[in-house]
């Protein structure tokens, strides 16, 4: 059996969306447990739970939500990430089943601004987190604008050190840091839960709730299934698939919900310490602010790194000819940018908010298209024809399958109809008062879509896909 330095820790993986060899596969499900624990054992999730009370829930309110939206949200990551065994490559690679390979080209650029959008929010808060520590040191320059340039441009090294070498090395360092991280959060909690109230404060009205669903859904599980199998890719084919649905879905999970449990009820009792940066350190002993802004500096380092991998396939699979490596360089570029963007804007985290609301307009009809795709082809592939160019089983008419780019259009349409954010508010949400249905929307209309289109627009396809199944099962 021959080992590839793609699977090998601190080398740099060369392989980007190339498939990968059946005698290259490794590990087993239950490693996608520690990979997405340590993924999500991160700050984000804090300002998560305080941003449902900022919205005007009280804690028992935005518990049930917490639990409701991470479950929903989580299952989708698990359900994404069983193709990746299945193909041997990456999320957006699968992706051109279901639009074909010149209409997921446009997916893939929505997909990779998606990721983007986190990766300049997860460097703002690491700069944030220097940025503060160095204030407590009683540093004046903190405040420099050219202090400031040079943090940015410090973390933005120091960040691409673990995506640019790739698959191996970030497995096992997510592994290693979701034991770390969980220990340091767990001190955090013990330190705040005594300050923090967990009944009272104003009850939210069903509007409010369904807006609070739709933040704990898009800033989840959701915002993670368009990557779930460019990290099960290297599974061997043979992985059970409800293995790895479960063992994904947990990993993510329990973190999230632990995370954003904490963050709603210190947020309930105080409303200051909704900022984990600046704010959260108030609840804290003052002899934890440096120890806590240190950790929760690499904390976001490490969630980054996730991230950057993925966006760089997704450049790939836009159609740049440049390896995974150099692709991860360029994104990390326009991040950087994106990031100092956020650090000289005084409001960060209505900034995150309103992205993560526009996100389901995206995610939502687009995972249910995928996830349609897969059912009807029962997650049977053609691995090679997923990478061709030109031709192929998926280049249906002119590289483009109309039945996927139609569902999902009005897909996105029904989502932004009754989305309700501060940059968007769609007609069927100011109908009902406010409130935000935009997941079910824009993933039950994209769904039933694609299912239907593909019947009247592709009748073709779906004998393909039946003949396909039909030859791997014999």
């Amino acid at each position: 059996m021959s080992t590839s330095h793609d699977t090998q820790v601190g080398v740099v993986e060369q392989r980007g969306i190339e498939l990968v060899p059946e005698n290259e596969r490794h590990g087993k499900p239950r490693d996608l447990f520690f990979m997405w624990l340590g993924t999500n054992t991160n700050v984000f999730y804090i300002i998560n739970g305080a941003l449902l009370i900022s919205l005007g829930l009280n804690f028992l309110q935005s518990l049930l939500i917490i639990l409701l939206g991470n479950i929903a949200g989580f299952f989708l990551l698990g359900l994404t990430s069983i193709q990746g065994p299945r193909t041997g490559t990456a999320t957006f690679a699968i992706n051109r089943a279901a639009f074909g390979p010149n209409g997921g080209r446009l997916l893939a650029f929505f997909n990779w601004l998606t990721l983007l959008g986190f990766e300049g929010s997860g460097v703002a808060l690491a700069v944030i987190a220097l940025l503060t520590l160095a204030h407590s040191f009683g540093w004046s320059i903190a405040d420099a604008a050219w202090f400031k340039v040079v943090i940015i441009l410090l973390v933005a090294g120091v960040q691409l050190y673990i995506p640019t070498l790739g698959h191996a090395t970030i497995m096992v360092v997510q592994k290693i840091l979701a034991w770390v991280f969980m220990a340091f959060f767990l001190v955090v909690a013990i330190m705040i839960l005594g300050k923090a109230q967990f009944t009272g404060g104003q009850t939210g009205s069903f509007a409010v709730v369904t807006v609070g669903f739709a933040l704990m859904v898009s800033a989840g599980g959701l915002s993670w299934a368009n990557t779930g199998s460019d990290y099960s890719r290297y599974l061997p084919s043979t992985a059970r698939p409800s293995a790895i649905i479960w063992w994904a879905s947990l990993g993510g999970m329990l973190p999230a919900i632990v995370l954003e449990i904490v963050g709603a009820a210190v947020a309930a009792q105080l409303p200051s310490a909704s900022d984990p940066i600046s704010g959260l350190p108030s609840a804290l002993a003052s002899w934890f602010l440096a120890p806590y802004l240190l950790l929760l500096f690499f904390n976001l380092l490490a969630v980054n790194a996730i991230d950057l991998y993925s966006s760089g396939l997704t450049l790939q699979t836009i159609g740049l000819s440049i390896k995974r490596w150099q692709a991860t360089l360029i994104d990390m570029a326009i991040c950087t940018v994106l990031a100092a963007i956020a650090i000289f804007n005084s409001n960060f985290n209505a900034l995150y908010g309103q992205f993560l609301a526009l996100l389901i307009i995206f995610l939502a009809p687009w995972c249910a298209i995928y996830l349609t795709d897969a059912w009807l082809r029962r997650n049977t592939y053609n691995s090679a024809g997923l990478l061709a160019r030109i031709g192929g089983p998926y280049w249906y008419k002119g590289g483009i399958n109309p039945a996927g780019l139609l569902a999902m259009l009005g897909g996105m349409i029904a989502s932004a109809l009754w989305l309700n954010s501060t940059l968007l508010q769609g007609p069927f949400s100011k109908l009902f008062g406010g409130s935000d249905m935009s997941i079910f929307t824009g993933f039950i209309v994209g769904g039933v879509l694609y299912w239907l289109l593909a019947r009247v627009l592709m009748p073709g396809t779906l004998t393909a896909m039946q003949g396909q199944i039909d030859s791997v099962e014999s």
